[in-house]
Formats: C-alpha cells, sequence, structure tokens
C-alpha cells in the first residue's frame, strides 16, 4: 500500500513538474509516467482518468496552503497572517501559482477541472468569510463591510499578485492596512 501511495504521489509531483515547466502543452502522460518511474499502461492504476490526476495536482497545491490559517488569532491578525504567509509563497514558490494559473485557465475550458477549483475557491471563501464574519461579530471592523465582496476583493488581490511576485509583499501589507481595525473604525 505504501509503495502504491509513493507512486501515486510520484505521479502527482511529476504533473505538477510538467504544467509548472510547460503548462498543459506539456501535460502528456508518458513523460509523467516516465518521471515518476513507472511504465505508462499502468498509470490508470493509480489514476483513473486524466482529470483524476489534474484534481490530484490541485489537491496537492491547494494543500499547501491550509496552514496558513491560524485559527488561534483574532480576525485582523488572522487574516493578515494567512495573506503575509500566501505573499511570501508567491515570492518562494512561484511555481506553485504558475500551476494554479493553468488550471484557473483550464477550468474555463474543461468542466471537470472547474468543479474542482470551484470547490476548492469555496472552502477559501468560507474561511476568509468566516474571519471577516467573526471581526464583524467582535466590532474588530465597521458593521457596514460586506462580507461577500471582502471575500471577492481578497481572492482577486492574491490572484493578482501571482503575476507581480515582487511586489506581492507590499500589495498584501496594503490590503491589510486596508482593513485594518484603527483605519475602519476612524473613517
Amino acid at each position: 500500500m505504501t509503495e502504491q501511495l509513493d507512486r501515486r504521489q510520484a505521479l502527482v509531483h511529476a504533473a505538477f513538474s510538467a504544467i509548472a515547466e510547460s503548462g498543459f502543452e506539456g501535460f502528456r502522460l508518458r513523460p509523467i509516467a516516465a518521471a515518476a518511474g513507472i511504465d505508462h499502461s499502468t498509470l490508470h492504476h493509480y489514476f483513473r482518468t486524466k482529470a483524476d490526476l489534474i484534481a490530484a495536482v490541485l489537491e496537492h497545491v491547494t494543500s499547501q496552503f491550509e496552514a496558513t490559517m491560524h485559527n488561534d488569532l483574532e480576525p485582523a491578525a488572522r487574516l493578515r497572517q494567512h495573506l503575509s504567509e500566501i505573499a511570501r509563497a508567491v515570492a518562494e514558490r512561484p511555481e506553485l501559482f504558475v500551476v494554479l494559473d493553468e488550471l484557473d485557465l483550464r477550468a474555463r475550458r474543461e468542466e471537470s477541472t472547474g468543479v474542482d477549483i470551484e470547490r476548492d475557491e469555496q472552502g477559501w471563501r468560507d474561511a476568509l468569510a468566516a474571519i471577516f464574519t467573526e471581526g464583524i461579530e467582535h466590532h474588530v471592523w465597521s458593521v457596514n463591510l460586506d462580507v461577500a465582496a471582502s471575500v471577492e476583493l481578497v481572492i482577486a488581490t492574491v490572484k493578482g499578485i501571482r503575476l507581480r511576485p515582487e511586489k506581492a509583499e507590499s500589495v498584501v501589507n496594503q490590503l491589510c492596512d486596508l482593513f485594518s481595525p484603527e483605519r475602519l473604525t476612524h473613517d
């Protein structure tokens, strides 16, 4: 069983690398299987379809960000910590975001990838909405703060900084400053 998990993980890493290096134009099953050290004819033992392998790559990438939500912090600090860790990842691990960009583009053309991305993004939206809602309940932010719009602003910002990794940290700091409790209570 461990060997099967190891090979499965090797396939995910090989597929991730192929997408990071060449986009979906470089996503060919034979070279991915070879890079994972298996014969292409046995790939279906690990992933039934190409879409299943793509879904596993998405899960691999998004799992890298699960630890960025620190529920032991108050809402404004939790948001700042979450976004700071993402900004750091944008600068230090740009390949994660190249793959996310490729997956976002593929999702526009392929329904199964779109469904997978929407499911993952909904989890992120829910976590961000919980931060903003908790902040409103504890009077951290203005009660006039629009939770849904705030969530979309954060997501749009994160997707935007992927294009300019060198600006990620300053952009995230500016966004967090806009949501700082002091700023919102004085406006």
